[in-house]
Parts: C-alpha cells; sequence; structure tokens
C-alpha cells in the first residue's frame, strides 16, 4: 500500500485507523489531500489533525497523517 496521493484518490473515503469514516478527498494538489469532513466529526479529532475549529469547507491532510491509501480509502495513520 502507497501513501502517496494521485488525482486518482479523488472521491474516496477517509478513514480513522479504526475504520470509521471522518470524510471524503475532494481534490488532491500537489500531493496533498483536501478532506470534505463529514458534519459530525468531532472537535477532539478535527484538533488531532490541526483542523482546529474553523468554518472551513475543506481541509488539508499532512502527508505524515496518513498510513495507507488504497483502491477504496485513505486510511489515516494509528492515533488518528
Amino acid at each position: 500500500m502507497s501513501t502517496e496521493l494521485t488525482d486518482a484518490d479523488e472521491g474516496k473515503d477517509v478513514v480513522t485507523s479504526t475504520g470509521d469514516k471522518i470524510g471524503i478527498v475532494k481534490d488532491v494538489d500537489a500531493g496533498a489531500a483536501h478532506i470534505d469532513p463529514n458534519p459530525g466529526i468531532a472537535d477532539e479529532l478535527k484538533a488531532k489533525l490541526g483542523w482546529g475549529d474553523s468554518d472551513e469547507d475543506t481541509y488539508r491532510l499532512r502527508e505524515s497523517d496518513i498510513e495507507a491509501v488504497t483502491d477504496d480509502e485513505v486510511r489515516l495513520s494509528h492515533g488518528r
């Protein structure tokens, strides 16, 4: 499994290390994913990802937060 993101990853689910869906990849720009989070995502998880409490439409996902990219999803590293 790879952690490199491409345009082909747009639309994939973003899931925590335990399999909870937190959003989808809205777009990929220069290897960085921009995530459209689920409306009910917990503030605690937003803080862990460095997304703060702003009301952005999408949030940038850091490569260091990604454990793997599969055919169906982007899985976050353990503890995310």
